[in-house]
């Protein structure tokens, strides 16, 4: 028997509506893990931390409708997921920490694509919105440029490091984002 369909259409979209709780926690965890991969920054990758660009500052996407936040949100999630189930055997990190770290998001960002199949599916979303395209492509350039960074450097234990000194910024986008999606 179960739920019936569009009661827990209307649950899953409720816990969308509920977000910045998990979000803020999976966020600080995020942060934790992130520094306990590896402790310190190596000395020998100082010199190569000015060779990361990014092409676009993610901090600064302009993100204005909530629909657009959660999008945003859920495609940083996804990506970070991305690039941290990459080509990660130079990087000595604690591994304990990176499978609990590689969970979390992975959880959350799934999570949040359901969220986000459900709004469409009652409309509350339109994944054809311009602004919500913009959106992703602008995040999806951001981590082509993480990602073409690992590539070019042969995903190196400096590359790496670079990238995990990086990865706290988007969790600074996806704190404001979700504040956002609070008021």
């Amino acid at each position: 028997t179960g739920i019936p369909r569009g009661r827990l259409q209307a649950v899953v979209v409720q816990s969308c509506l509920s977000l910045p709780s998990p979000n803020e926690m999976l966020n600080k965890e995020s942060l934790e893990l992130l520094q306990k991969m590896s402790r310190n920054f190596p000395s020998q990758c100082i010199n190569e931390r000015a060779a990361f660009r990014p092409t676009q500052d993610v901090v600064q996407l302009p993100v204005s409708q909530k629909e657009n936040a959660k999008v945003a949100i859920q495609e940083i999630l996804q990506e970070i997921f991305n690039i941290f189930s990459k080509n990660l055997t130079q990087s000595a990190w604690d591994e304990t920490s990176l499978v609990r770290f590689q969970n979390g998001l992975y959880q959350q960002s799934q999570r949040l694509e359901a969220c986000l199949r459900t709004e469409m599916e009652k409309e509350l979303t339109k994944p054809e919105s311009e602004e919500l395209q913009l959106t992703s492509r602008r995040v999806k350039k951001y981590f082509q440029g993480i990602d073409a960074f690992l590539k070019e450097k042969q995903y190196s234990l400096c590359a790496w490091e670079i990238i995990r000194m990086e990865i706290p910024r988007c969790f600074v986008l996806v704190d404001k984002l979700t504040g956002r999606l609070s008021n």
